[in-house]
């Protein structure tokens, strides 16, 4: 019983280092910066990758690239093509520790959640 509790918890924590999958209709959705011109608002949209578990085992690239994903997922499911980018924010988590009688510590990025605004644009 041990043993399964201990791979389902490695499967788990190996899983949670991925980037979140991007579904296959989020493919189309774009990123912009600037607010499109002459596109339909359709809503805000987030997308997020980490957690204080396994964002320290999950690489900075994966946890960006899982919460572009999610972001564009969550524009897909609103029928949106192009997503206006808002804000972008990264989490630290830090420990701190005494060592030989001084003070030392660590940060270390934890996740990744991304804002923006969808709309469907005319296709070109």
């Amino acid at each position: 019983m041990g043993r399964m509790v201990l791979s389902l918890l490695i499967v788990g924590l190996l899983a949670g280092c991925a980037a979140a999958p991007l579904m296959s209709d989020a493919h189309q959705v774009r990123i912009a910066t600037n607010e499109p011109t002459g596109c339909k608002y359709l809503g805000e949209v987030t997308g997020n990758q980490g957690n204080f578990f396994t964002g320290g085992f999950t690489s900075n690239a994966n946890l960006e690239t899982g919460a572009r994903n999610e972001m564009k997922n969550e524009a897909a499911k609103l029928g949106a093509n192009v997503v206006q980018m808002l804000t972008s924010r990264a989490g630290q988590t830090g420990s701190m520790g005494l060592y030989g009688g001084t003070g030392g510590g660590r940060t270390e990025q934890t996740n990744v959640t991304y804002t923006g605004i969808a709309y469907k644009c005319p296709e070109k």
